[in-house]
């Protein structure tokens, strides 16, 4: 049964074009979950991180952080639909800040943190998007519009790579006729290194003249270029490094880095690796203090030997997913995606190495909780296109009525309230805000069984709305 299903899938593959190394790659998770191996990671069998070093700490010259930046490319995973908000195009593309009456995307903060970072080191710092068949040509597009962006030489983006999705009961790639696209999945974020193995950007950057490489999501705007890091990074010598942050209560999901106990080894844990007794001791922050922001720094030249020792094909750990072969049918046929982490691939480096950066590095939005605290006046948009905390974030809640973007955007037509002095929001029901709206302490609104409107220039409390 499952021979006939990887030749199936494999061929399937070839035919759509898909790169071998990571038809190799799926081939070799194909192995694994045949094997009836779920990927998950005891916490028995794992120690915490402890006593890593502080990127509030580095001492670095101004001439040790421009050299170790002009040395340096930004890679930005750009394959995301922000399907899970409701989107059917590049995630990177929805808007996330106004300034001075101009509108901007992710894509144009992250280009704009890249040439103000040119502007003021010097380095030709260039910008590499890992796009997906479904993002690459609006991805393009929006860019045409910068044309100082490119470097000589260098491609703007590369093409992460499509996988079939397989029936849970047989592991035969499942037909989908209603609509054939939901026959494929990404394959997780561990799909960049075969990837960057078949587009050849690795060898590309290295000829250029590069020789580290900062890589980072899309939609996590706190990841902008920074040269301290990369002077440490590079003195260190270390052929990997991940960033890390300290918990706090809104970090109830993500991937962690754990110490594997019998070799000593730092390995990555992503949440669906967790056995569902050891969630609560995983998440707790007493025990594991940090998490993973999946920022990571390579050393291209170990990066080039590893993809070419492997042809791509890193041993990475296989994060088994099980969803509806239509996301939004739950009686659609149940389907396994093969994924893997990026992560992961601290076990492969030797010498891998992790730095804890301050909260200002991670600030993503995987939900409109998060884009509502981003568009808010919680955060200032500097001149740097950096985005700068005003007051501590308040931790957000919004009912499930506001999942969507444009569902979202129908209920703040006239932007985020004031969530300058609040602590937390939580928002049960259907609210629509109006206007001059203003948030305190710990606010709340209760779900009113109807459709209910915040009254422009209200004050949301405790209490409710007064």
């Amino acid at each position: 049964m499952s021979e006939r299903g990887l030749e199936l899938a494999r061929e399937k593959m070839a035919s759509a074009g898909v790169a071998q190394a990571a038809i190799d790659t799926f081939s070799r998770f194909y192995g694994i979950l045949e094997s009836g191996a779920s990927g998950l990671i005891r916490e028995g069998d794992v120690e915490p991180l402890r006593d890593i070093p502080r990127h509030a700490d580095l001492t670095v010259s101004e001439g040790e952080a421009a050299d170790a930046l002009g040395k340096t490319a930004i890679i930005k995973l750009n394959g995301g639909l922000g399907t899970s908000m409701g989107m059917d195009r590049a995630k990177s593309l929805l808007p996330v800040r106004t300034s001075d009456g101009e509108t901007y995307s992710f894509l144009d903060v992250v280009v704009g943190q890249v040439r103000a970072a040119r502007a003021a080191t010097g380095a030709r710092l260039p910008l590499v998007l890992m796009n997906s068949f479904r993002t690459r040509d609006d991805t393009l597009a929006a860019l045409a519009s910068y044309g100082d962006l490119a470097v000589d030489g260098l491609p703007l983006d590369f093409l992460q790579n499509r996988e079939p999705k397989l029936l849970a009961d047989t592991l035969e790639p499942v037909e989908w006729p209603a609509d054939p696209e939901l026959e494929w999945c990404p394959p997780g974020h561990g799909d960049l290194y075969p990837a960057l193995h078949a587009s050849g950007v690795v060898k590309d950057l290295l000829a250029a003249g590069f020789r580290f490489a900062s890589v980072s999501n899309s939609d996590n705007l706190g990841a902008a270029p920074d040269a301290e890091i990369a002077a440490w990074f590079a003195a260190s010598g270390a052929p990997y490094a991940a960033e890390m942050c300290l918990k706090t209560p809104a970090d109830v999901k993500g991937g962690q880095l754990v110490v594997r106990q019998d070799d000593g080894r730092i390995i990555q844990r992503e949440t669906a690796q967790t056995h569902p007794d050891d969630m609560e001791v995983s998440l707790d922050p007493t025990r594991h203090r940090y998490f993973h922001t999946n920022n990571l720094w390579f050393d291209l030249q170990a990066l080039d030997a590893e993809l070419e020792r492997t042809g791509g094909v890193l041993e990475l750990p296989l994060i088994r997913n099980e969803k509806n072969v239509d996301p939004t049918d739950p009686s659609s046929p149940k389907v396994v995606q093969i994924e893997s982490a990026m992560g992961a691939a601290v076990a492969v480096f030797d010498g891998a190495q992790v730095i804890e950066v301050g909260r200002e590095r991670f600030l993503p939005v995987k939900t409109t909780n998060d884009l509502l605290v981003l568009r808010s006046d919680v955060y200032d948009l500097t001149d740097s296109f950096r985005l700068h905390a005003t007051v501590p974030a308040p931790l957000v809640s919004l009912s499930k009525i506001y999942k969507t973007v444009g569902a979202f955007d129908a209920r703040f037509p006239a932007g985020a309230p004031s969530l300058a002095d609040a602590t937390s929001l939580t928002v049960d029901g259907d609210w629509t805000f109006g206007a001059g709206v203003t948030v305190h302490g710990d606010a709340a609104l209760a779900d009113e069984s109807q459709a209910r409107v915040v009254p422009d220039g209200a004050t949301l409390t405790a209490e409710g709305v007064r």
